[in-house]
């Protein structure tokens, strides 16, 4: 976040809505001299109209308060790009498929980076008809676990959550799948391609 809620993006976002400064105003119930001053710096919102900016202008708090304005300029989304989040928090799993600002438990995620599957994280892969079956030799206690495995193809990801003191596996549909993520509590995200057996 460059300051607190930059007037750039306010001024930005309500010429787009093609909105003055005093229509904002009357609808956020404060002077147009008010909404000046954000604008150009010279002021910040009192935070307690900041959910109230938010939908005025039609962005997400966490947009207004990052400063950055998230559009959707992927119009034809690559399943394999596919970013994953989890919240330390409550455990919470979750993806997009494009640029994105998530938020869970009042904190904003930052996107996992997959790291190459180490001898310690090793996703072992066996064909068994028209499936994978997946395992990861790993120790499951309550402390140290693997939390998910992913199956990513290039139309669709498939998640499963695993639990502590259970086995570290599972199958999936071997149908376009392309790439296998798991993730470890304690050590992040781990990927491995898959390479089609002629």
């Amino acid at each position: 976040m460059n300051q607190y809620v930059t007037g750039s993006i306010i001024r930005k976002l309500r010429e787009e809505k093609k909105m003055t400064q005093l229509e904002l105003a009357k609808h956020l119930q404060v002077s147009d001299k008010t909404v000046s001053k954000w604008e150009t710096g010279k002021g910040y919102p009192d935070i307690a109209l900041i959910e109230h900016i938010s939908k005025a202008l039609g962005i997400s708090t966490i947009e207004l308060l990052s400063g950055d304005d998230i559009s959707n300029t992927n119009r034809s989304f690559n399943m394999l790009r596919t970013k994953l989040y989890v919240c330390p928090i409550c455990g919470n799993v979750i993806s997009a498929t494009g640029e994105a600002v998530i938020s869970c438990c009042g904190i904003t995620l930052p996107v996992l980076e997959a790291e190459p599957a180490d001898e310690m994280h090793a996703i072992n892969v066996e064909q068994v008809e028209d499936e994978y079956y997946v395992t990861i030799h790993h120790d499951m206690t309550k402390d140290h676990y693997i939390s998910f495995i992913v199956s990513v193809s290039d139309n669709g990801m498939n998640l499963v959550k695993l639990y502590p003191e259970g086995n570290a596996e599972t199958r999936f549909k071997r149908n376009r799948t392309k790439k296998l993520y798991c993730y470890c509590n304690k050590h992040g995200l781990f990927e491995q391609r898959i390479i089609k057996k002629r």
